[in-house]
């Protein structure tokens, strides 16, 4: 892609309204807390997740198999001690989606908090 294109795409981009960059499946909000939380540590425990999220076992398993399924995280089964244990891993892919959210509503934001100037009378 040329300079010029690059250009004409980022332009096209930003006439966009912010919404539209964002990504339904990492914008709901239990699968955006995973990922953010999962962020933050280089692997969280399932049971960590579900205090923190408030969430049941069955809701939580489904918002991390679509997101396994999406190839936004991994998950490691083992054990701790003899209690079965799942772990929680950000992938790049993941990383990136993530990202790519967080730059969608720091637009969203600055579109909000950019004053705008007050429309013209009716028929100008």
């Amino acid at each position: 892609m040329s300079a010029a294109d690059a250009t004409a795409a980022r332009d096209e981009e930003e006439d966009l309204h912010p919404t539209r960059s964002l990504d339904d499946t990492v914008h709901q909000r239990v699968r955006l807390g995973i990922l953010t939380i999962a962020r933050e540590a280089e692997r969280v425990e399932f049971g960590f997740l579900k205090e923190q999220l408030a969430l049941t076992d069955g809701n939580l398993s489904r918002h991390l198999k679509v997101l396994e399924e999406s190839t936004l995280i991994t998950l490691e089964k083992g054990y701790s001690g003899r209690r079965p244990r799942t772990w929680v891993s950000l992938t790049r892919d993941g990383a990136q989606a993530l990202d790519a959210e967080l730059r969608a509503l720091r637009a969203l934001v600055r579109r909000l908090e950019t004053p705008r100037p007050a429309p013209g009378p009716p028929g100008t």
